[in-house]
């Protein structure tokens, strides 16, 4: 089966539009406005498909309607609080795209009902997963909990390490200064931020991710004994030292 062509479309300041593209379609994940993804597909010839949403933040709906008004036979997927998703669909949903499966996870935390896409290509596994996950660092706690994103982010953990992930942001040189703080002698985190120059930094491995990303290094002992000090806590738990990062990372 032949590869599919993922491409970030640059949005709004600091978003990503992933673009999927097999034979002349595409589908495209969390489209925050419509008109570069409108450019890029004309540019490109593509017709657009489908529309992948992962939460209903603005910056990750607010081209739908045009997308929709320019493309009136795509299919928009979304969890039930949006309100423009043709499909509703949650944990266990399985779609289908340029031959391949695309299989749903409800991935809380940064939303109560936020959703990640793992589409499993002929090149391996390929993870849309929103405002979840980034490089470096995680989304920060809407209307979910701290210890739901946690529990979605060692969810993630749990896949092959050539697992790539495809956050909604660029996000990556400022998480890099904060995993600099909890582990100032992490030298694979000091290879990164220099690399991190150079955008779109995306995607990204999950074994990068398990060398620099805080949020999934919550059993190394530096980043426990750090995330106890800047809480002024005991910390029991893997758990625990999540939501101590994450309550510093909100204030860094």
């Amino acid at each position: 089966m032949e590869a599919l062509n993922i491409t970030p479309v640059a949005a709004l300041s600091d978003n990503y539009i992933w673009t999927v593209s097999h034979n002349g379609r595409a589908a495209c994940i969390d489209p925050g406005e419509a008109a570069p993804v409108l450019d890029y597909l004309q540019r490109q010839r593509l017709e657009l498909a489908q529309i992948w949403i992962t939460h209903h933040h603005h910056d990750h709906t607010g081209g739908i309607a045009g997308l929709k008004q320019a493309y009136p036979q795509c299919t928009i997927y979304g969890n039930s609080d949006i309100a423009a998703a043709d499909r509703h669909i949650n944990e266990g949903a399985q779609l289908a795209f340029g031959g391949c499966n695309i299989e749903v996870w409800h991935t809380p935390g940064h939303t109560d009902t936020h959703l990640g896409y793992l589409l499993h290509g002929s090149d391996g596994l390929h993870v849309f997963c929103g405002d979840t996950l980034f490089s470096a660092g995680c989304g920060r706690v809407f209307t979910g909990t701290p210890r739901q994103l946690y529990a979605s982010l060692q969810r993630y953990a749990g896949l092959p390490e050539n697992t790539l992930f495809y956050p909604a942001h660029e996000y990556t040189a400022a998480n890099l200064r904060f995993a600099a703080c909890v582990e100032p002698d992490n030298s694979a985190v000091r290879a990164a931020q220099a690399a991190a120059a150079r955008t779109p930094t995306l995607p990204v491995s999950l074994a990068h991710e398990r060398q620099v990303n805080p949020f999934l290094r919550t059993d190394c002992t530096q980043v426990a004994r750090k995330a106890a000090e800047e809480s002024g806590r005991s910390l029991a738990d893997g758990a625990d030292v999540f939501v101590a990062l994450r309550e510093w990372k909100n204030r860094f």
